[in-house]
């Protein structure tokens, strides 16, 4: 799906434009004027369509005139997992968008993909995380409490519709 942006003029006697492109985007702010016949430098990005994930990804990278253009090469060139850790890594974990862009596997984000802690639990003692357990105690397993231990260390998070488990490492 292609992406569709608008540049929104800071200043109030100016009208903006819907770009899809850098290249659209450089012809149409050079010629952009306000009322007055000023030249208008100051637009603010807005992501108006385009892919769940790439709007969840727009909101993080926090648009602006400066990152605009890496941002629709990201989203053309980047896989969802990676869109996915960017967003986590920026949004959740607190690194900066130099460090999240430059090395997608900083910070370590540990993700899983089910939709709640209580599936994780049941993951993790279907994968033996825990140990082996004997048959004769599956039916007395706590799932929820092995939950909420996990929640010391997991979080949950909505992207783009579906839900994430990631850890911060």
């Amino acid at each position: 799906m292609t992406i569709k942006l608008y540049a929104q003029p800071y200043d109030i006697s100016a009208t903006g434009f819907y770009f899809k492109t850098a290249e659209e985007y450089a012809g149409l702010s050079a010629k952009a004027e306000n009322d007055y016949g000023q030249v208008v430098e100051e637009f603010e990005i807005q992501f108006i369509d385009g892919n769940r994930i790439d709007c969840a990804l727009a909101t993080a990278w926090n648009l602006s005139q400066v990152n605009f253009a890496a941002f629709l090469d990201a989203v053309e060139e980047w896989e969802e997992d990676r869109k996915r850790r960017y967003i986590i890594a920026v949004s959740e974990c607190g690194s900066s968008h130099n460090d999240a862009l430059n090395d997608p596997s900083e910070p370590d984000i540990e993700i899983y993909e089910v939709n709640s802690l209580r599936d994780l639990a049941e993951q993790f003692v279907d994968e033996g995380v825990y140990g082996p357990i004997p048959e004769s105690l599956q039916f007395y397993i706590d799932y929820d409490t092995i939950a909420l231990d996990l929640a010391m260390d997991f979080s949950e998070i909505e992207i783009a519709g579906e839900w994430v488990i990631y850890a911060c490492r």
